[in-house]
């Protein structure tokens, strides 16, 4: 049987940025909160004093996440700059595309949409500058909403989100073999702007 550590450090990593609020904890772990207080500690303390690990915990407010820790700053951020010159996975395109359509939304009901965890394809998605927080839903926890940035319509050869194609006018060759529909298929030249940029090339 798995320790009360061990499923609050998983909660908070499903949880992703959004992270977990203490009614929440308690429900699923049925503890109360004192107990969640010290739950929480212990499993900071574990994560602190693990030289092996990058991660820590972090209580805002009412909310629980798991967070990387200060000092791994350094090479997440070299990740993310190294990782511009990428073109975007399937899963982030995937996720522009439900926040294109469905903005202003949280990571939460991405996920609902998706069937899977969305947390780090997201943060890639917000490092590049193509989507960004816009305040927080009125719901419990206050989860934060995401909509597209400007770069996103310049990334994407769009003037405005008026431009954006309707979804029943695709056509079949729009629709790859799994039968998904690539909303950008004609766009996105941004990366090859990038990789130009950073070679010097005009």
């Amino acid at each position: 049987m798995t320790s009360k550590i061990a499923q609050l450090e998983a909660l908070l990593y499903v949880a992703g940025d959004a992270g977990i609020t203490d009614v929440n904890l308690c429900e699923l772990l049925q503890i109360t909160k004192p107990a969640l207080r010290e739950l929480t500690k212990e499993l900071q303390k574990k994560l602190l004093e693990n030289a092996d690990s990058g991660l820590q915990v972090q209580h805002i407010n009412d909310n629980y996440k798991l967070t990387t820790r200060p000092e791994m700053s350094a090479i997440i951020e070299h990740f993310f700059q190294k990782d511009l010159t990428k073109s975007l996975s399937q899963s982030a395109l995937e996720i522009l595309s439900i926040i294109a359509y469905k903005q202003p939304i949280t990571r939460i009901e991405i996920d609902e949409i998706r069937g899977v965890n969305s947390s780090g394809a997201l943060q890639t998605l917000i490092w590049r500058g193509l989507v960004k927080i816009d305040g927080k839903k009125e719901a419990p926890g206050h989860p934060n909403l995401y909509v597209t940035s400007d770069y996103f319509l310049q990334y994407f050869g769009y003037h405005s989100l008026a431009d954006l194609p309707l979804i029943e006018d695709f056509e079949d060759d729009s629709v790859n073999a799994e039968g998904e529909i690539d909303l950008f298929a004609a766009k996105g030249q941004a990366d090859k702007n990038i990789a130009k940029t950073q070679k010097g090339e005009k």
